[in-house]
């Protein structure tokens, strides 16, 4: 093995990669001969009952880790019959990838959650998803696309809103303090969060320091001032450029024929008669699109983004553009995609919503960002895919 001090930094990250993938293959195989332990029957040949407890006592696995490992071998290896031919596995893209060293356990544990709420015809978009994200990205791209189906099937012309939930429990402790606890429906949990989110922000450093408080102590705090602020109602600080609000997002076809459902800012979804009713109240704005889902251009050319054309990009992105990335539009700068220094316009078409990491990693990586036919898509760096393929962030778009 080469000594890691001569390798440069592109050669070292490179090895590591070769490593990890060296490694998947070797936990494949063993699998497979997990798999026809399990076959055999074995555990009772070594005076067990499980196969997992074998394990447990072989290579000094916990329980529950032996237990996952029986299981994903079940999944991903072929099983023998007695009269020697081969059945196909539960699920053969799965276990090619995972042969090839592409999927760690933990991808084949996501995939398989994913696939027992899809049909079978679409392991390999599954798949596809764990080859370039990390396990918790496939569990919610999985997610996303069992809901997607699920819209096809037939729904009522005009559902009912969901029962309000909304429960509030407040007791006085004998040390004087106020102890409350909440229980909060999507639309008014949504609208709680938009309004505490630039209250909770950490304090700018004024040269004593960064700001030293814990999120639950920053959010406290906001909701101290949340409740000092509603006091004097037209005091409201503004946030993203605009006085707090909450954005409704559907088609208009959905809206005229009184179907379907609205998204939140925070990406939960409401009924259309739910959305009609919030239209009236003040601080919702409805925002509807047009033909294929992309918004009008409201933007003007100014160097900073102005509230219409960041309400604009919350509505197209919904978050964080970032290929994988969950973070929430009240958590995401508007980017230039081509900079203003470099003549870049401030406009929706020029435009993308990134969080202060990806934002910052745009800017100092060669990460790349471009709008294709109005889409938000990036390219990896070639130490990531010597091909750069495009990537989008599927966890955002519209199902």
């Amino acid at each position: 093995m080469s000594d890691p001090r001569l390798l440069s930094s592109d050669e070292l990250l490179q090895s590591i990669a070769d490593d990890v993938r060296e490694m998947r293959v070797r936990e494949n195989s063993a699998m497979r001969k997990i798999a026809e332990l399990e076959r055999r029957g074995a555990a009772a040949e070594f005076g067990y009952k499980k196969l997992a407890q074998v394990l447990r006592d072989a290579v000094r696995w916990d329980i529950h880790v032996a237990q996952q490992w029986v299981a994903n071998a079940g999944l991903l290896s072929s099983e023998i019959t007695p009269t020697g031919s081969e059945l196909a596995p539960e699920l053969p893209l799965t276990a090619q990838a995972a042969a090839e060293g592409e999927l760690s356990i933990a991808h084949v544990v996501e995939i398989a959650k994913a696939m027992k709420k899809l049909p079978a015809e679409h392991e390999a978009t599954v798949v596809g998803h764990a080859r370039q994200f990390d396990p918790t990205t496939v569990r919610r791209l999985g997610a996303r696309l069992a809901y997607s189906l699920h819209q096809d099937d037939p729904e009522p012309a005009d559902p009912q809103p969901e029962r309000q939930v909304n429960q509030h429990h407040s007791r006085w402790r004998k040390d004087g303090v106020l102890e409350i606890k909440a229980l909060l429906d999507k639309v008014t949990g949504a609208a709680y969060e938009a309004a505490l989110s630039p209250l909770a922000k950490p304090r700018p450093d004024t040269g004593e320091g960064p700001d030293q408080r814990d999120r639950s102590e920053r959010e406290g705090e906001a909701f101290a001032e949340l409740i000092n602020l509603m006091v004097r109602a037209d005091q409201l600080p503004e946030h993203g450029g605009e006085p707090v609000t909450l954005t409704l997002t559907m088609s208009y076809d959905d809206l005229a024929a009184k179907t379907g459902d609205a998204l939140l800012d925070n990406g939960e979804r409401i009924p259309a008669a739910q959305v009609r009713q919030l239209a009236c109240n003040a601080g919702v704005i409805p925002l509807v699109l047009g033909g294929q889902s992309q918004p009008m251009d409201i933007g003007r050319k100014t160097r900073t983004f102005p509230a219409g054309i960041r309400r604009i990009l919350v509505a197209r992105d919904r978050g964080c553009a970032f290929p994988g990335c969950t973070r929430p539009p009240r958590h995401c700068d508007a980017h230039h995609i081509q900079y203003w220094a470099d003549g870049g316009d401030t406009s929706v078409d020029n435009a993308v919503l990134l969080c202060r990491h990806h934002h910052t990693l745009i800017h100092q990586s060669e990460w790349e960002v471009k709008l294709v036919h109005g889409i938000p898509t990036f390219y990896p760096p070639p130490w990531l895919d010597p091909d750069r393929k495009p990537r989008r962030n599927q966890l955002h778009t519209a199902a």
